[in-house]
């Protein structure tokens, strides 16, 4: 959606991909057709490393710094030096890793559900079966099909 909604692309909305055309860190869509001063393009930008920061933080199990991979359509914001992080790595093609985890991804089938007057094995049975429908309802493979997990609560 970013190439039908982002001021680079002629869509009407400003984006965090605008912001980092209109600073040159990225040769993408239009930079004409987004209207930055550069000292608003600095806040902006540092706004977003803040942001960034905040949410690797928040991931990191303790305070201890760690590398940072940066992967998918907006690897590019990521600067090479953040706080916090021993290294940001930016890989190759890191562009199209979100289509790629995509296209390599498990479906999965889950059942939450109370259910009453069956045994806890007849429970587990037909929710097992529900889980396995909405897997393959959702593209598995029938004989690919694993249980993995079953959590019952009496």
């Amino acid at each position: 959606r970013l190439t039908e909604l982002a001021l680079a692309f002629g869509g009407p909305t400003p984006t965090a991909t605008d912001v980092a055309i209109a600073m040159g860190l990225v040769e993408l869509g239009a930079a004409d057709r987004v209207d930055l001063h550069p000292a608003e393009g600095d806040a902006l930008l540092g706004r977003m490393h803040s942001m960034l920061i905040e949410g690797v933080d928040r991931m990191k199990a303790d305070a201890t710094p760690l590398p940072l991979i940066a992967v998918g359509g907006g690897a590019f914001l990521v600067p090479t030096e953040l706080e916090g992080i021993t290294e940001v790595i930016h890989t190759k093609h890191a562009d199209v890793a979100n289509a790629v985890g995509a296209a390599i991804a498990q479906v999965s089938g889950e059942v939450d559900r109370i259910f009453q007057n069956r045994s806890r094995h007849e429970a587990i049975a037909e929710a097992t079966v529900g889980a396995q429908k909405r897997a393959m309802a959702a593209g598995a493979d029938a004989d690919s099909l694993t249980t993995v997990e079953v959590d019952d609560i009496p």
